[in-house]
């Protein structure tokens, strides 16, 4: 997924690589719902409820690299004057680690 390539390069284990690119997936996928077992039952193949929720959960990442990556990708593509982020899908443990960050 070219959305994706440069979002998870920070990685160190193939498996993250994998269930980020099937999470990522799974936000963009039709459905009203966005929860792990909403998105597992839409992936199909890569469906795998019980390893997207370690992902999200439990495997360390950094999520503000994560985050900041499409927005870098965004300016360089449209430099835009603003950028607004809605953050009412942020777990709340995430959000408040990211406003620790900035």
């Amino acid at each position: 997924m070219a959305f994706t390539a440069g979002m998870f390069e920070a990685f160190t284990r193939t498996d993250q690589h994998r269930w980020g690119r099937a999470y990522v997936r799974g936000l963009l996928l039709d459905g009203r719902r966005k929860s792990v077992e909403q998105m597992a039952a839409r992936l199909g193949e890569d469906g795998n409820r019980q390893a997207l929720a370690h992902f999200v959960t439990s495997s360390p990442w950094d999520s503000a690299h994560v985050r900041a990556r499409p927005a870098w990708r965004i300016h360089e593509e449209i430099d835009p004057t603003v950028l607004v982020v809605d953050d009412t899908g942020f777990l709340g443990s995430e959000l408040d680690r990211l406003r620790s960050v900035t």
